[in-house]
């Protein structure tokens, strides 16, 4: 019978990419790590990783095995949390998208730490596309992304609704579709769900941007914009957060379909934690007293 100890020691060594690393997040030596993997593969009677050297490389039986491993680790937890002090405490590993990092979290994340300072915070940003799969794979208990999200294996609760805009030079008016098409376009990867909305809306017109430039931070894309360099797709509410910037661009509408954008909270279905459930209320109180602009989207 699989214990819960082999699986934690199988999603260290599959999320680390290795023995090594494995063994050193888990505080653990090497040869017990070994051990322990190569009795949970003897129980199934199949094998998790390919050995090639010191490499480990997983099979598609691992990747299959890890979803009911995080299922099981997570219900485990459940139970243990539901025998003791339901208070919030632990480690609570948070991904966000960096706008919602930068415009909405600060305050919200001082509160929680004045109120829980018995939880271990901690926050990695990253594109939507990123953190879901960090979600999925059990990298990160929960995240804020941009949705909408088709996914029966997540939670989603809607905690705001952004307003996005087109964002160019101060002294340039509304672009058309031709000077779109002959447009710079200032986005972070391809994982950014705000560049796959703008991108998807551009290909529905027929336009084809010149060039897209990706970057790695919102003040980077703003000092482009501001300098003439390119035009850019941003939540309305980040400008608000950052005034002297924001004074140095323009910002346009958007047409309705591409103007309005939900923030995902999204966990693992049946992922359920006191730390968790706080944060969730506190950023839902936020959103309600903000204006109560969520009635309009529907939580899963």
């Amino acid at each position: 019978m699989m214990e819960l100890d082999e699986l934690r020691i199988f999603q260290a060594v599959l999320q680390e990419g290795g023995i090594t690393r494995a063994a050193q997040r888990l505080h653990r030596v090497q040869s017990n790590v070994t051990t322990r993997l190569r009795q949970l593969e003897d129980k199934l009677g199949v094998a998790l990783f390919l050995r090639e050297g010191k490499r480990l490389v997983p099979t598609a039986v691992a990747w299959r095995l890890n979803d009911y491993a995080q299922r099981l680790l997570d219900l485990a937890e459940e139970a243990r949390l539901a025998m003791a002090d339901a208070a919030p405490s632990g480690r609570l590993r948070l991904g966000a998208m960096e706008s919602t990092a930068a415009a909405r979290l600060a305050p919200v994340l001082a509160d929680y730490h004045a109120r829980y300072p018995a939880v271990q915070l901690e926050l990695q940003t990253g594109e939507s596309r990123t953190l879901t799969v960090a979600v999925l794979d059990g990298r990160l208990d929960a995240a804020l992304v941009s949705g909408p999200l088709d996914d029966d294996r997540l939670e989603q609760t809607v905690v705001a609704v952004e307003d996005i805009v087109l964002v160019a030079a101060a002294a340039r008016g509304a672009p058309s579709l031709e000077e779109l098409a002959d447009s710079t376009l200032l986005t972070f990867g391809s994982g950014c769900s705000y560049r796959q909305r703008l991108e998807a809306w551009l290909r529905r017109q027929g336009v084809q941007p010149r060039r897209i430039v990706e970057l790695g931070s919102y003040h980077a894309m703003l000092s482009c914009v501001a300098c003439g360099m390119g035009l850019a797709l941003l939540p309305q509410a980040l400008l608000d957060s950052m005034p002297q910037m924001a004074a140095q661009v323009s910002t346009h509408a958007l047409p309705d379909d591409l103007s309005r954008a939900p923030t995902l909270l999204i966990r693992r279905r049946q992922a359920r934690q006191p730390a968790l459930q706080a944060l969730e209320t506190m950023l839902l109180e936020r959103a309600w007293k903000g204006g109560g602009r969520l009635g309009a989207y529907a939580n899963n």
